[in-house]
This record gives structure tokens, sequence and C-alpha cells, in this order.
């Protein structure tokens, strides 16, 4: 379920196929990569928005997608959501989730009251959950999904340990750890996660760029 996504770095994706260029959250993206026909992004975090990338990755008709202080910062053919909010995006079928800090002592870096977002995309007949930068958050728990991409790296979200947690709370078919061996976290999170979200599969992508964080 994997093999049609490239990851870059950090939380940035790429997904191609039927004829569909989807990127989340693009950064370190290589040029002469090919034009996006949808951009989506969680948050306003330098690690997750970065205008540059989505200039030079977008073409005619390409679709933005974001929460609403991010949407108001682009141009062109652009779509604010919110939590809870459903749409279709060039046949994709799209479901924005809640994304924000619970723990005390990070709950100024993703406030709730900013409406930040993942994902949940309906991608090639399996569903992708993109949880952007979060922490455990109660309404996760409902999140339903085949495949859930959750950032482990801690100190601004879950840290491998909640990851799992979460992961266990889902129950998809494969979580996917992101979001750390770049800005925070070690590369050896993952061998964390996978023990922690036992018996959820585990599957851990190689990036493009070599992590930065051992």
């Amino acid at each position: 379920m994997l093999e049609r996504f490239t990851w870059y770095k950090q939380s940035a994706f790429q997904w191609g196929g039927d004829g569909l260029m989807v990127y989340i959250d693009p950064w370190g993206v290589p040029d002469g990569s090919a034009p996006a026909d949808v951009i989506f992004i969680t948050h306003a975090h330098f690690d997750h928005f970065q205008p540059e990338e989505i200039e030079r990755l977008r073409k005619a008709g390409t679709k933005l997608v974001a929460p609403a202080d991010v949407a108001r910062e682009l141009s062109g053919d652009v779509t604010a959501v919110g939590p809870g909010d459903s749409l279709d995006v060039t046949g994709i079928d799209v479901r924005a989730v809640p994304a924000y800090n619970v723990r005390e002592e990070r709950q100024q870096m993703h406030p709730k009251a900013n409406r930040w977002v993942g994902y949940v995309l309906e991608l090639g007949g399996s569903t992708y959950y993109h949880a952007g930068d979060t922490d455990h958050a109660p309404e996760l728990d409902a999140v339903r999904t085949d495949v859930a991409f959750l950032p482990i790296g801690g100190t601004y979200t879950m840290d491998a340990a909640e990851a799992g947690g979460l992961a266990k709370s889902i129950g998809p078919q494969l979580a996917v750890p992101m979001h750390f061996g770049f800005v925070v976290g070690s590369s050896g999170d993952a061998d964390v996660f996978r023990h922690e979200a036992d018996p959820v599969k585990v599957e851990v992508l190689t990036p493009v760029h070599p992590f930065e964080r051992d």
C-alpha cells in the first residue's frame, strides 16, 4: 500500500497514480519532480508550509488545500479547510481531522484554536491518514484508515511511545512513522514506535534525504 509513496523528509510525501500527482506538506522535493495536481498543507510551520516549494511544484490547475490561516497566504485554486470538513478534490475523497497538542508542555506549539489539520485521503482504493503535527487527541481515536502516517519525534508532537498508543487505538492495517530524524527525534525512534504499536504492523519508509539526526 506504500509503493506509490515517496517520503522526502519530515512529513513531506508524494503520491502518484491514477493520473494524479499529490503532495502533502512538500519540503525537500528535488528539482525536476513531477508537478502537482493537488497539494495538501497541514499547518503553518516552516517544516510543513514551504511557499517556495509550492510555487515550484504548482502548474496551471493545481489545487491547494490548507487550513484557513495558510490558505490566506496562497493564491490560485485554494480551498480552506478545518477539522471535520469533508470534500472531493479531483476525485480524491478528503476528510480533515483535528491536529493539536494536548500535553500541557506542548499546547502552545499546536493550539487547538488554530484549527490545523491532518487528512484522511482515499487514494488508489485505499485510505491514508496523514496526521500532521499532533498529540494523541481524543477525537483521533475515531479515525478509520488503512494506513496511518504518524509523527513520532516528540518535543513538538507525540513521541514514539505516544504515537504507538494512537496506532493501537486506530488499528490501521499499517502504521508509518514520520516527523523524526530531521528537526527532532532520532532515526532509532522508529524501532521504539514499532515496539509500542504492536500488534499493528509498522513499515518504515526510507527518506529521499539522509537522516540528519541518528
